[in-house]
């Protein structure tokens, strides 16, 4: 019985995943996008006609833009949360855990990433209505681009990074020092889990303004990067030479327009 229903959770969960990633692609199609977030036939035609139009009025609103960033949240951020859920599974039996609890680490934790969800709409709005970004949420100045590649970059070397991809990387530690049993006691965990996970990984959301935050291949690459950045064998080799990949990319963005005259 207890086998079935890890079964059944399991399934739930990685559900819920590939579900996500479905709708993140039905909205490209539905914008007429590609999957690297480039405008189709019909865009491309639209944009000729009138530079200035914005083809994509969704993206211009609040309410369509939280929920395409919370369905990004989910598609991009849960992957991430498996070795946690391990690990909350590995004390179930010695610490008294339960199922319901291990529900309550789930909905904290995507609690947190809905309501950075609903920040980040709100500075795309911010930036897109004062020139900065486009309507696919792309920076148009190679500046803004390298320079934001370069701050997430730095980023990795911080000592707040430090600290909440030490949580992130070693949860097992995160939860023998916070216990809470039950399902109110998961939540309360997933809740602080969530937010060291935030602190850890707000950048490479952000950096969804360089590539498009529609580019699904963009941002499938970067939760590849956050999966293998919290798998407890290797995640603590990779953050810093991530630092100096990105900060050597943003350097490159902002001064190619210098060295071709662009």
């Amino acid at each position: 019985m207890h086998g079935m229903l890890r079964s059944t959770l399991w399934l739930g969960f990685f559900a819920a995943i590939l579900a996500a990633w479905s709708v993140m692609y039905g909205m490209s199609m539905d914008m007429d996008l590609d999957l690297l977030g480039r405008p189709g036939a019909a865009g491309a035609r639209m944009a000729a006609m009138d530079p200035r139009m914005p083809m994509y009025m969704p993206m211009a609103t609040f309410g369509p833009l939280f929920a395409m960033w919370a369905i990004m949240m989910a598609a991009m951020m849960l992957p991430t949360l498996v070795p946690t859920l391990r690990a909350y599974e590995d004390l179930m039996t010695s610490a008294n855990g339960t199922r319901a609890g291990w529900l309550g680490v789930l909905l904290g934790y995507f609690l947190v990433w809905v309501g950075f969800a609903a920040v980040i709409a709100g500075a795309q709005l911010t930036l897109l209505f004062g020139g900065v970004i486009d309507m696919l949420g792309i920076a148009r100045s190679p500046w803004v681009a390298g320079g934001l590649l370069v701050a997430v970059g730095l980023f990795q070397f911080t000592r707040i990074k430090e600290v909440c991809h030490g949580v992130c990387h070693a949860p097992g530690m995160y939860f023998l020092g916070h216990w809470r049993i039950g399902f109110a006691g998961g939540l309360r965990m997933g809740l602080g889990l969530g937010a060291f996970c935030v602190g850890c990984c707000w950048g490479f959301m952000s950096l969804g303004f360089v590539g498009g935050v529609m580019n699904l291949a963009w941002m499938g690459l970067a939760t590849l990067f956050m999966v293998i950045e919290k798998l407890p064998q290797i995640g603590q080799y990779v953050t810093r030479p991530m630092g100096f990949a990105l900060c050597a990319a943003g350097i490159a963005v902002m001064g190619w327009p210098i060295l071709t005259g662009g």
